[in-house]
């Protein structure tokens, strides 16, 4: 994620903060300075740093639940509005989904009953009630209070079934294991998560003033509709090989023309990534990007060969597209060659397989 920074490795999986959490930071501590002075600003800093670890914490379930399942997490980022792990794949199983969220609550839970115990072993349990109170003030509480309250709020917050919240996965997953259609669930879990959003948006801005309530809907939206798209998507390219989507109309070129040929290619058409082929197989791959890099340091009649790119990555005619997909994402190439052994075949881009889509929504508008 743009914008976030290194913190640490855990358990095997990279730690993030966003910059924004950090601004939040700066701005709790200003906010508490100008009320109370250096000692409220380090303890409301202090609080929010508590808060997120907890975050942290509850991030860490979904990712250690997830590697129990054989799905690896990519990284956790630490964000104003909370934490987000990043899987490298979805589960297939939704029965898996549902073990996964509900793993975060579950971690909450376990730590609030440890700080409820802890406190009745000291004699300073009070009812859960008088705890939760909203009038207390936060800060006047003491830690083990401080950390059940977080724990409380944010297991309880997680489950509400506004997708992709937890609550909102462990709805979907409900769906699915009832209709048996992943990507129908997903439709549903989302629109009832976009109607949750309009609810927190509408409290945020008229009832309770609550920027943060705000920020919340807006991510719990765009989130919603970003991942119903996704879950579409790989729906509608679930077992269609390579060979149905990939552009076989292209242009290529040998390692001894020149980058003027190129040039002429790019501006007669559509390509903009070449293959360079050499006595029937393809030897490198000359990109835009390379493209114009050397034209603006080497003249016109430069050759290919001394430009391409020669450790490139390609595909096979069978391979499923979405696999696909993940490595052009991976490598952050614009195309795939499509060979068979080392015979060009055709050309696989996040283009055409956008227009694939496209054609895909279409036919089912008109079917529906």
């Amino acid at each position: 994620m743009r914008w976030s920074y290194r913190i640490g490795r855990v358990a095997g999986i990279e730690l993030y903060v966003h910059a924004t959490f950090l601004l939040l930071l700066a701005w709790i501590g200003l906010v508490s300075y100008r009320t109370g002075g250096t000692a409220a600003a380090l303890g409301g800093i202090a609080s929010i740093v508590v808060t997120f670890a907890v975050v942290v914490l509850h991030e860490y379930g979904h990712a250690l639940t997830a590697r129990r399942f054989g799905i690896p997490t990519q990284d956790i980022t630490l964000l104003p509005i909370g934490g987000v792990a990043r899987l490298q794949q979805m589960p297939k199983e939704p029965r898996q989904e549902l073990a996964i969220a509900l793993a975060g609550p579950a971690v909450n839970a376990v730590l609030a009953l440890l700080c409820w115990a802890a406190l009745a072993a000291t004699g300073g349990a009070r009812s859960l009630g008088d705890m939760m109170a909203a009038d207390e003030r936060f800060l006047g509480r003491g830690i083990l209070e401080q950390l059940l309250v977080i724990n409380v709020w944010l297991g309880g917050f997680n489950l509400i079934p506004a997708f992709p919240m937890d609550g909102g996965r462990v709805l979907r997953a409900l769906l699915a294991m009832r209709n048996g259609d992943y990507a129908r669930a997903t439709a549903q879990a989302a629109a009832i998560g976009r109607l949750f959003a309009l609810v927190f948006g509408i409290a945020g801005l008229f009832l309770v003033h609550a920027p943060m309530l705000v920020l919340i809907a807006l991510f719990v939206w765009l989130a919603a509709a970003g991942e119903a798209a996704s879950v579409t998507q790989s729906a509608t390219l679930e077992g269609v090989p390579i060979q149905r989507v990939m552009i076989t109309d292209l242009r290529t070129l040998a390692p001894s023309d020149p980058l003027a040929r190129a040039v002429e290619f790019v501006l007669a058409g559509f390509q903009q990534d070449f293959p360079v082929v050499e006595q029937g197989a393809v030897v490198g791959v000359l990109t835009r990007s390379k493209l114009l890099q050397a034209l603006g340091t080497q003249p016109p009649t430069t050759l290919v060969g001394s430009v391409m790119s020669r450790d490139f990555q390609t595909a096979d005619p069978a391979e499923p597209v979405e696999s696909a997909l993940g490595r052009l994402r991976e490598c952050g190439c614009q195309s795939l060659p499509v060979v068979r052994g080392r015979q060009l075949l055709g050309v696989l881009t996040l283009d055409n397989v956008g227009e694939y889509l496209m054609i895909q929504a279409a036919l089912r508008k008109q079917r529906a």
